[in-house]
């Protein structure tokens, strides 16, 4: 019957393509300033498509207060002797950023070179595609799907879920499932399917430097008045040494190195200096990236890493000749080791090296753990397999060096069960960035295996 199914998929796929590109149409950016009405919108157009794809109940939920709405929609056919596997994934999208360097607008889905360009067409409703896609092929070959099925699509994601742990509480019981399936991570490379095992934490500090009551001529004040745009890069300048290494006091102390074991299994997901500094777009070349697969995957999976990830003074192109009053940046830095701690370690070191002159305004911000997860459970060798099945050639383990804060707290509030982290994500398609993308054939070989592995945790039971 699986046969069935996995070709049912493949006729399905232009009928979800199309629901797909309708929901990416949907500006559903959850950031303040966006209209909250759209993050409605989508969540509205993620219940009909479930609907539409067979989920027998689908609706959405909204906690007291500002939160964006959630959906939710179960499917539990399968009755009580099959295991129930709660679906994860997220309707809500990051901003378009700079709009004038999309080739085609961000919320007006284009086919181009095999790939649906769109924001959020990779991050994450594609996830949500998965899902549907899924249980719409094992609704027409067999009626329902063989587990029990439970989906929670989130609306918040994109700004560190900040009431998914209220949420969480009010609906425990609802979300009761024997494993959990999360649709929003990446493959290693396009084709190659991959099975996320970890994931670093995060925190984030937002830094203002203040000197002046209002900006001044540069020309009449410049050299006599404290300047913050210079006082800020000084100051963050201070967050590395000389051979760019972070020097943070503290920071790194609690980090674990790799072991032997690890430094193995890293060396063996595929890696080229070339295609890698292809892929990320480094102007260098390859001699600005790591030299090898265990040091590359070493740094992004294990070691922190701190970024900035905003700046300003002034607006580029609209700002003349003048000191500016106040300069601004963002900072992220995803550690594996306690977030907390790491965040007091940051601003610690910021305050140490405050500039003269000038005002030092810290804000921090959220602060999310790490998680890792062993692989014993025989649900892994399902989700291998049919990672297998989907794209026809065998999966990697690998570890991710973004931040899902969430897993840990869902996995235990289910009582410690196992999460299977997969996703549609390759390394050309701009999640965060410009020009996002989802690859058409990754798509459906993705819910080719979220289909199969229905039916291999199916068999596998309980």
């Amino acid at each position: 019957m699986l046969a069935q199914v996995l070709a049912r998929v493949d006729s399905d796929f232009p009928r979800t393509l199309e629901r797909l590109k309708q929901l990416v149409a949907i500006p559903s950016c959850s950031f303040p300033g966006y209209d909250p009405a759209e993050v409605v919108r989508s969540a509205d157009a993620t219940v009909a498509w479930l609907k539409e794809a067979g989920w027998p109940e689908a609706r959405c939920v909204t906690l007291p207060g500002t939160a964006h709405p959630y959906v939710l929609a179960h499917d539990r056919r399968a009755g009580p002797g099959a295991p129930t596997v709660l679906l994860y994934a997220h309707h809500d999208v990051q901003p378009p950023l700079r709009e004038g360097i999309w080739r085609s607008p961000p919320f007006a889905p284009s086919e181009r070179d095999g790939r649906l360009y769109g924001r959020g067409a990779a991050d994450d409703k594609a996830g949500i595609a998965l899902h549907a896609g899924a249980v719409a092929a094992w609704g027409a070959v067999a009626g329902r799907p063989p587990v029990n099925l439970v989906a929670l699509i989130e609306g918040e994601e994109e700004i560190g879920s900040p009431h998914f742990a209220a949420f969480l509480a009010a609906h425990r019981d609802e979300l009761r499932a024997d494993a959990v399936v999360i649709a929003d991570l990446a493959n290693v490379d396009t084709g190659l399917p991959a099975l996320t095992t970890s994931l670093r934490g995060h925190v984030t500090v937002e830094v203002e430097v203040c000197a002046l009551r209002s900006p001044l001529h540069s020309g009449v004040w410049g050299g006599a008045v404290p300047d913050p745009a210079a006082a800020l890069a000084r100051l963050l300048a201070s967050l590395w040494d000389a051979a760019g290494a972070l020097a943070v006091p503290g920071l790194c102390d609690a980090v674990r190195p790799p072991t032997a074991a690890e430094l193995a299994g890293f060396a063996q997901v595929p890696y080229t200096r070339e295609r890698f500094a292809e892929q990320a777009g480094v102007l260098a070349g390859p001699a600005a990236v790591p030299p090898d697969a265990a040091e590359a995957h070493s740094r992004l999976w294990r070691r922190p890493s701190l970024t900035i990830t905003g700046l300003q003074a002034g607006e580029r192109g609209k700002t003349g000749n003048v000191v500016m009053d106040a300069a601004w940046a963002r900072l992220r830095i995803v550690p594996d080791m306690d977030a907390v701690r790491s965040q007091e370690l940051l601003c610690a070191h910021l305050r140490a090296h405050a500039p003269a002159g000038c005002e030092l305004v810290l804000s921090p911000g959220g602060a999310g753990a790490a998680w890792a997860t062993d692989t014993a459970h025989p649900y892994f060798a399902c989700a291998r397999r049919a990672l297998a099945q989907g794209y026809g050639r065998a999966a990697v383990e690998i570890g991710c060096g973004a931040s899902i804060p969430f897993v840990g707290d869902i996995c235990a509030a289910l009582g410690g069960v196992p999460a299977l982290l997969l996703g549609v994500e390759d390394p050309a398609c701009g999640a965060h960035a410009e020009n996002e993308s989802v690859h058409l054939g990754d798509l459906r070989s993705a819910i080719r295996a979220e289909a199969a592995l229905f039916a291999e945790l199916a068999a596998a039971g309980r």
